[in-house]
């Protein structure tokens, strides 16, 4: 049997009838939201026209995926667990955003190379006081919705809280501390004398620095690789969304969004919770 998922702000008892009877399913009420159980599997195309005609998330679980075994979950920071690309703020404060977000843009859509296209940002930050940081941090950044839950509810079931991001230091240990997540990975914006020097001390995280983020959190916890969730949005995060035993699209882009086992583009991040229901 395979199990599918509905959910969504619009989703009522009525639409999981109709949704089920279309996947020749039966309907099952659950807090927050609806499974289907079907002898048949949707392909990716059906779910993806079900999706666009009802606007809301429809999502089939692997059979592989044993959300009692998952111990880890794994996010990007900026766009995912947060409303905004940080580097694309710091820039407004030195005149240079719309630059800078083109950038941005071009490497979540998996066009320029990431690394690259940081040094390129960061680059054009070069001189700006580092109280730009603090300002974006305060007035600026956002929990997306349901950010919080999700930590709580991992953490009710015992598993981790990693957030991984190509952005900087600054902003994951600040969430780490406000939201108490397990373990964090960013790059470290380097800061001479007050002012942003253009640089980042270290190597880049970027797409492959995830995922080996990923590994390494799975052999310390001794886990596989199968019981961690990955969440991400660019092209930046397949890697590890692919590694992980469920890759999960949150508001992604059309190139991440094809790649994951799951996509939610109309429920919070507490969505993921459901998938974690046995």
């Amino acid at each position: 049997m395979t199990t599918i998922i509905l959910q969504g702000q619009t989703l009522t008892p009525d639409l999981a009838g109709t949704i089920a009877k279309t996947l020749h399913g039966a309907p099952e009420q659950r807090t927050g939201h609806w499974r289907v159980s079907t002898a048949a599997t949707p392909s990716p195309d059906t779910l993806a026209g079900l999706r666009q005609q009802f606007k809301i998330d429809i999502n089939a679980l692997s059979p592989d995926f044993a959300p009692g075994a998952v111990r880890l979950l794994i996010s990007d920071m900026d766009s995912t667990l947060i409303n905004i690309e940080c580097v694309d703020e710091i820039a407004d404060f030195i005149g240079v955003k719309p630059q800078v977000a083109a950038i941005t843009a071009a490497a979540m859509r998996g066009e320029l190379d990431f690394e690259t296209s940081l040094r390129r940002r960061i680059g054009l930050l070069k001189g700006l006081d580092a109280a730009a940081l603090e300002h974006v941090y305060n007035e600026r950044l956002r929990l997306n919705p349901g950010a919080e839950a999700l930590v709580e509810g991992l953490h009710a079931r015992g598993a981790k809280f990693a957030l991984v991001s190509g952005g900087f230091t600054f902003f994951t240990e600040r969430l780490r501390a406000r939201l108490g997540l397990d373990y964090t990975l960013a790059n470290d914006l380097e800061i001479e004398q007050g002012r942003i020097t253009g640089q980042v001390k270290g190597a880049i995280v970027g797409a492959e620095a995830k995922a080996e983020f990923l590994r390494r959190l799975c052999e310390e916890l001794r886990i596989k690789p199968t019981q961690a969730i990955a969440v991400g949005d660019g092209a930046n995060d397949l890697k590890m969304l692919r590694l992980a035993g469920l890759g999960v699209a949150y508001h992604a882009k059309p190139a991440v969004q094809a790649e994951a086992d799951v996509v939610l583009n109309h429920s919070g991040l507490d969505g993921i919770l459901a998938f974690l229901e046995r």
